[in-house]
């Protein structure tokens, strides 16, 4: 069992913190979160829990003993708060770590996710012939997702949503990333920005169209070269994560594994998804995901 997480939290919450037609919505407390705080540590759950605090959870529940969290230079919030939760239940055996995102001098952000990711592998290089997993920490990724990354049996995996089904807007969920597989399940490609005629090319005969949203699990000495030669992109101006995917894909063809998944992820990525998470985190996610655990 791969017990390895990386979380990349290093970002610096741009959209989060654009102005929103909606914010009379929220109370003071969550506005004032969205403004000044790493979006995964917005207080959204019972208890004032951090987001956060729930997708650590689910993969503590999953097995993931060993997590690193990937932040930024200029937040020092997530280390704080966990600091002071040492003693508590939803976090008892995992081992929680940090490698720190910096802004290049010259720039008003960081590199971009390949970027994060390369910083995680530098900060844990023991993990050196091991496999891990990686994923977002403004998604919430179900319990279920995280045991098939821990559980798979391929070097390099992903959780392949079903687009029609993330419970995110049509204006939103359109513009998407798509996967693009063979015959056998592999993944091919990912597609950014995609045309209809693109979206066509890759719907099943079921109707599913796969996009990623950003859960893998690698095979670190296949990933870690891919990372380190990725080029900036020339139109957001960072180093992205599924530019490394492919490059690594060009070196090892039929490597990554797409698993098809139908469900709902929670995405936090700005003012106006706030209280639909809270909604969500408050009403569905201990009921439905671990009582009977």
């Amino acid at each position: 069992m791969n017990g390895r997480l990386v979380i990349l939290a290093g970002g610096v919450s741009s959209r989060m913190k654009q102005s929103f037609a909606g914010s009379q919505e929220l109370d003071c407390k969550l506005l004032n979160d969205a403004e000044q705080k790493s979006k995964s540590m917005i207080r959204l759950g019972e208890g004032e829990r951090p987001f956060l605090d729930y997708l650590l959870l689910n993969a503590r529940l999953a097995g993931y003993e060993e997590i690193v969290i990937v932040v930024s230079e200029k937040d020092n919030s997530i280390k704080d708060y966990y600091k002071s939760k040492k003693n508590d239940s939803w976090f008892e055996g995992i081992v929680i770590s940090y490698a720190t995102q910096i802004i290049p001098a010259g720039r008003t952000k960081p590199l971009g996710t390949a970027d994060a990711l390369l910083q995680a592998l530098l900060a844990k290089k023991s993990w050196k012939g091991l496999s891990f997993t990686m994923c977002n920490s403004d998604n919430l990724y179900s319990l279920n997702a995280f045991r098939m990354m821990i559980n798979s049996d391929y070097p390099n995996a992903m959780i392949d949503y079903n687009r029609e089904d993330l419970g995110v807007e049509k204006e939103r969920v359109e513009k998407f990333a798509v996967t693009k597989k063979d015959t056998e399940g592999f993944l091919v490609d990912i597609i950014e920005k995609p045309s209809l005629l693109e979206i066509e090319s890759v719907k099943s005969a079921s109707g599913f169209v796969g996009v990623s949203m950003n859960i893998f699990k690698f095979s670190y000495d296949m990933i870690r070269p891919a990372l380190e030669i990725v080029p900036i992109n020339e139109i957001r101006n960072e180093k992205e994560l599924p530019t490394a995917v492919k490059l690594m894909l060009d070196k090892f063809p039929k490597s990554l594994f797409c698993y098809p998944l139908r469900e709902t992820v929670p995405d936090l990525t700005s003012k106006q998804d706030i209280l639909k998470v809270k909604s969500f985190l408050n009403k569905t996610f201990i009921l439905n995901n671990h009582e009977k655990d």
